[in-house]
């Protein structure tokens, strides 16, 4: 696949290609290598085929959704079918490696020189549909413990950065990175008392439009002040409440769902209550989920 989209032998076009995988996954594959200037590089190559897959499966996801929105009202409201269209088109986005070589480009701009994030960089001219070839990082995943245990990483400075990364890209930028799991988020081990992160794989990135922007950031604000009645006053001012809901009341679930968790220790939160409690709080009182936020 490498040398039928780079049109030449991997020879000419690698010093080194090492055929065993680095990693493996349902979408694409990456292999380590060597530019001809001695760089070290990973190459991601698309799985033949997987588009095609996506769209078969995601008609069926789509049919499903359609079914259901038409023979249960009170699901409608959370746009089940929108979801699963925009779902699709962010799966299809994976499979389409020249614009997963844009949006690294776009966020590695975004925090150039940033003491928070590092973003490899794209070489451009080994980059296709199909293949996406990136400057090869060092370093552990962020679910690694026992090496921020062994090397002394400050997981004060991880928190601290993490938080202020999430905010840049969602308030500063409006460019966010939408699959940030461990598999795509290392650290780096140079600096153990100031430690930067290391964002791969930017298949998947989100915006919203600024209306939903400032709403965010005033639930968000809210939630730290622990001010539950103006955060759903926010929520109703952006449409998400529908007129005549019983305000106070839903200020009232809300703080019973979420306010004993802002008090526990994150490896002691159990989150999946607490969406469920929410979710049902707005099947009961109408409440509208924008599909956009879905990513975010």
């Amino acid at each position: 696949i490498v040398e039928a989209e780079l049109r030449a032998p991997l020879s000419e076009k690698f010093s080194r290609f090492d055929e065993k995988p680095l990693a493996a996954a349902s979408i694409a594959q990456v292999h380590t290598a060597a530019l001809p200037d001695g760089r070290e590089v990973v190459v991601k190559i698309l799985r033949p085929g997987v588009a095609a897959q996506i769209r078969q499966d995601m008609a069926l996801l789509r049919d499903l959704t359609a079914w259901l929105e038409a023979r249960i009202p009170q699901l409608a409201q959370f746009h089940p079918h929108r979801i699963a269209r925009d779902y699709e088109q962010t799966l299809l986005d994976e499979t389409d490696l020249i614009r997963e070589a844009a949006n690294t480009r776009q966020m590695r701009q975004n925090f150039l020189n940033s003491d928070m994030l590092y973003v490899p960089e794209v070489h451009d001219a080994w980059c296709t549909t199909n293949i996406m070839v990136a400057e090869r990082i060092y370093g552990v995943p962020i679910d690694d413990q026992a090496s921020f245990a062994r090397l002394n990483i400050s997981r004060q400075q991880l928190a601290e950065k993490g938080f202020a990364i999430f905010f840049r890209q969602l308030l500063d930028h409006n460019f966010f990175h939408a699959d940030m799991h461990p598999g795509n988020v290392y650290v780096e081990t140079g600096n153990p008392t100031d430690p930067r992160f290391i964002g791969l794989d930017c298949a998947i990135v989100g915006s919203l439009p600024p209306d939903d922007q400032l709403t965010i950031a005033q639930i968000l604000l809210s939630l730290i002040q622990r001010d539950f009645n103006q955060l759903i006053r926010t929520a109703a001012q952006a449409g998400w409440v529908p007129a005549g809901a019983p305000l106070d009341f839903l200020a009232q679930e809300v703080r019973r769902l979420v306010e004993p968790v802002l008090t526990q220790p994150i490896d002691q939160i159990n989150l999946a209550p607490i969406l469920a409690g929410l979710l049902d709080m707005a099947r009961t009182h109408g409440l509208q989920i924008p599909p956009q936020l879905v990513l975010l």
